[in-house]
């Protein structure tokens, strides 16, 4: 079995990244408002310096501090600056009243807080002695003018758009949203609202990985329910392949007479079968699916074509095709770790890994298990981990029920007290 690092190394090596000449047009401008969670294709240079001139820091008086170091206190107040107002230069032997934000006059080099002061009619009387530059924000001292300030590869984050619009940039260029086709086999699988026949189930992992898709920005196309039939399958995949970078399937990929998918993704393109030294997961299928050529179903009785590099992508020729396990929890974890990072690489982004963190486990788990073990658990009132006491991947409470993953390696037991590495589920979500 493969291990999780390497099965992941093996995904992202394959995953190239949209702005790649062979993608055409993978890039598009968009209004700083409606960037929100795209990755940046084009770095964001300041044009000008943050904030752009010296600005007080506190409401107060903008004071020459060499008039001060002469013993004068009592000054005459010459002007009022208000924020977005341009002040004059300040006379020496006088001082400035002036708001937060406000620009310092020129000749003043220092701001004195209103808290250490007492105004007398026209006049304020300084009770502090300030050092030069004392509550003065000096021009540039966030953003230096000519400098990058988001590289390319930046999700977009509420933030980074502040920081976009604080230099001026009313657009920005982003990489266009990974197309990502999605369907679901199965007979026994039906939709909620829908009458559950005896042998049925609804289909939970048809919910969870739209939303999943959406969460992370995707266009995407969602197929439905296909049913189990290896004609009906094959069509679907060379529909989708047409239009989307990426398919994604949950179950029949195994070797049952009623599982279509392998067969079906074997036919119209590759397909690599995993076996994943992880819990709860372990089998993965990447491969590729061929595109239609000139308007034809390309490939469509072609059989298998093999590349020298199975899980490698030729281009614009091929779409990617990824099938997780059909089990519900199988199929939240393993998109987590793997369809999400290679989701972010595809549309360019620079950091695809989560960040995880050390926390105390607040039980013990005796039994070691031999895989890679991902446990559904929460942070406590007192900042450790609780475990949920049922880690079947058929328990889809324990998704809801959790904060996060615990990534507890192979042969390991868990006891109470240990630190553990603790992946909270606000660095796979999106």
């Amino acid at each position: 079995m493969l291990s999780t690092a390497d099965a992941l190394a093996t995904l992202l090596a394959a995953a190239k990244p949209l702005t790649d000449a062979a993608h055409g047009n993978a890039t598009e401008t968009l209004s700083t408002f409606d960037a929100l969670n795209r990755v940046l294709a084009v770095e964001v240079v300041s044009p000008l310096d943050v904030p752009p001139m010296h600005t007080s820091a506190m409401d107060g008086y903008a004071v020459r501090v060499a008039d001060l170091a002469q013993g004068s206190r009592r000054l005459p107040v010459s002007q009022r600056i208000p924020a977005g107002h341009a002040p004059q230069p300040l006379a020496a032997g006088t001082a400035a009243r002036i708001f937060t934000g406000a620009t310092v006059p020129p000749g003043a080099d220092a701001v004195v807080m209103q808290e250490q002061t007492e105004t007398d009619g026209g006049d304020v009387t300084i009770l502090h002695t300030p050092k030069a530059g004392e509550w003065i924000t000096a021009q540039g001292a966030d953003i230096k003018r000519g400098s990058v300030i988001l590289p390319v590869g930046t999700r977009l984050t509420p933030a980074a758009l502040g920081l976009a619009a604080s230099v001026g940039c009313a657009t920005l260029t982003v990489a266009r949203r990974v197309k990502v086709a999605v369907f679901f086999t199965g007979d026994e699988l039906t939709m909620p609202g829908e009458p559950l026949k005896p042998g049925a189930i609804y289909n939970s992992n048809r919910f969870t990985l739209t939303g999943l898709l959406r969460n992370l920005g995707c266009e995407v196309t969602d197929y439905g329910i296909v049913p189990d039939r290896l004609d009906v399958t094959r069509a679907t995949l060379r529909e989708a392949a047409a239009k989307h970078d990426l398919i994604l399937t949950s179950g029949g990929v195994s070797v049952g007479e009623e599982d279509h998918v392998r067969p079906a993704v074997e036919a119209e393109g590759r397909i690599n079968m995993w076996q994943i030294a992880m819990k709860p997961g372990k089998p993965l299928a990447f491969g590729a699916v061929r595109r239609p050529q000139d308007g034809a179903q390309a490939g469509a009785d072609q059989g298998t074509s093999k590349g020298a590099n199975e899980g490698e992508n030729k281009g614009t020729d091929e779409a990617f095709f990824i099938g997780l396990p059909g089990n519900p929890v199988s199929s939240f974890v393993t998109f987590l770790l793997f369809v999400r990072p290679f989701l972010l690489r595809l549309a360019g982004a620079t950091h695809v890994s989560p960040r995880a963190l050390s926390l105390r486990a607040d039980f013990t788990q005796a039994k070691a298990d031999r895989r890679n073990e991902f446990l559904r658990a929460r942070v406590n009132p007192a900042g450790g981990l609780d475990l949920f006491a049922n880690q079947s991947s058929a328990v889809l409470t324990s998704t809801v029920w959790g904060d996060g993953l615990i990534d507890n390696p192979p042969n390991h037991a868990i006891s109470a007290g240990e630190t553990v590495r603790f992946i909270p589920f606000t660095e796979l979500l999106y």
